[in-house]
């Protein structure tokens, strides 16, 4: 019996050019990618209601003082992990060595591809950028199902996106097109409201996670405050991911 898993991906980082930390226009993130997680489908139920409590335990006051229904409430990943956040509280360092073991118990791995971005703001390209990142985490997710212990597929589901109709196009391709078609996946990707699903949410958390790590990999001498990032979560980060990889110089 074919095992089936779901990559939730989403962005870390920023598409846009990167010049300098002190640049005025192109400074906010050296680095570009999507992360996330792989998870066999029979254990995506248990892993969101899982991650669900998890939050509002975590966030329990933010999410009271909204007044809005906790299942429909989120937090977005970048705005989660600070340096002042990771620095003040030991619940949010916790929860992460939790959701990565919680992630491991289930059959699942984190999941994160990207680069660091050198090319000048005249020659950068958002969605070269974007789609060639995307091709590239296609690859790599259907490598893993095919060298996985038992017959695998999987699905791939992003946060919404104005670049929709061309991943899926991109997605299509690689699926049925060229000399090695990614015969791993079994549609092109569904696109889902990151408010409305705890799984998408979780996805952005870890992406907000490594954002901070890749900026630090890509230029750490105009990150030095991110190191406490590598000091925390480095390690576990590495030990639970598997194809995975940001490229810099």
């Amino acid at each position: 019996m074919t095992r089936t898993y779901i990559a939730y991906l989403d962005e870390f980082g920023h598409v846009g050019p990167f010049v300098s930390r002190a640049d005025p226009h192109h400074r906010t993130s050296p680095v570009f990618g999507l992360a996330g997680y792989v998870l066999p489908a029979d254990q995506v139920r248990w892993f969101a209601t899982w991650f669900f409590k998890r939050k509002c335990d975590l966030l329990d006051f933010e999410i009271r003082r909204s007044r809005k229904q906790p299942a429909m409430w989120e937090k977005k990943g970048s705005s989660l992990y600070t340096v002042k956040n990771v620095q003040k509280y030991r619940a949010l360092r916790d929860f992460t060595y939790r959701m990565f073991r919680e992630l491991n118990e289930l059959g699942g791995v984190v999941f994160y591809v990207g680069t660091e971005k050198t090319l000048a703001p005249a020659q950068h390209n958002s969605k070269r950028l974007y789609t060639a990142v995307f091709d590239e985490a296609i690859k790599r997710l259907d490598g893993f199902c095919a060298t996985d212990v038992h017959p695998a597929s999987f699905l791939l589901a992003l946060d919404q996106h104005a670049l929709r109709p061309t991943l899926i196009t991109h997605a299509a391709r690689a699926m049925f097109g060229g000399q090695s078609p990614r015969r791993r996946l079994i549609e092109p990707p569904i696109h889902l409201e990151s408010h409305r699903y705890q799984t998408v949410q979780a996805a952005d958390w870890i992406a907000g996670l490594v954002g901070r790590l890749g900026a630090v990999w890509a230029d750490p001498d105009s990150y030095p405050e991110n190191r406490i990032f590598q000091r925390y979560f480095e390690r576990r980060l590495k030990d639970v991911s598997r194809r995975s990889g940001v490229r810099t110089r």
